[in-house]
């Protein structure tokens, strides 16, 4: 299972600003005579629709690896965004934040897991299951 801890809310009082080069990059055949130039973007303004309903979580475990969250990949999580069929969640479940897609059918709630290996989550009677927010981006690391 994928487990999601809390890393805090978004601080977006300043800006985080990175370059951006002008053209997409290629991921097939390369176009090395394209030129590039740069233009400054902010993080804040990328990534956060509610900032003070926004925040980030590191996601522990495989389960999520087919929606392309994997361990130790930080996640922006909107609590303002409101929850449907279909959309990657963090839900409290026993008391313990997971990371699933929700699916909702006919009144009908179940947690799939992104992984065949694991088995989907299906609140029985006795317990309480809170959509906490919807993750709306994941950063992974390249590096290892």
């Amino acid at each position: 299972m994928t487990t999601a801890s809390l890393l805090g809310p978004v601080d977006t009082s300043s800006a985080c600003h990175l370059l951006l080069a002008a053209s997409p990059v290629q991921a097939g055949f390369p176009s090395p005579a394209e030129d590039f130039a740069a233009k400054r973007i902010d993080l804040n303004a990328e990534l956060i629709v509610h900032p003070q309903a926004t925040f980030l979580m590191r996601a522990a475990g495989v389960s999520m690896v087919e929606f392309g969250i994997g361990d130790r990949d930080l996640m922006v999580v909107d609590r303002a965004i409101r929850p449907r069929h279909g959309l990657i969640v963090v839900a409290v479940i026993d008391a313990e934040f997971t990371v699933k897609q929700l699916h909702s059918r006919a009144g009908r709630v179940k947690l799939k897991a992104g992984n065949p290996t694991y088995p989907d989550i299906v609140p029985q009677d006795a317990q309480e299951l809170t959509i906490w927010g919807v993750v709306t981006h994941c950063i992974k690391s390249m590096c290892g």
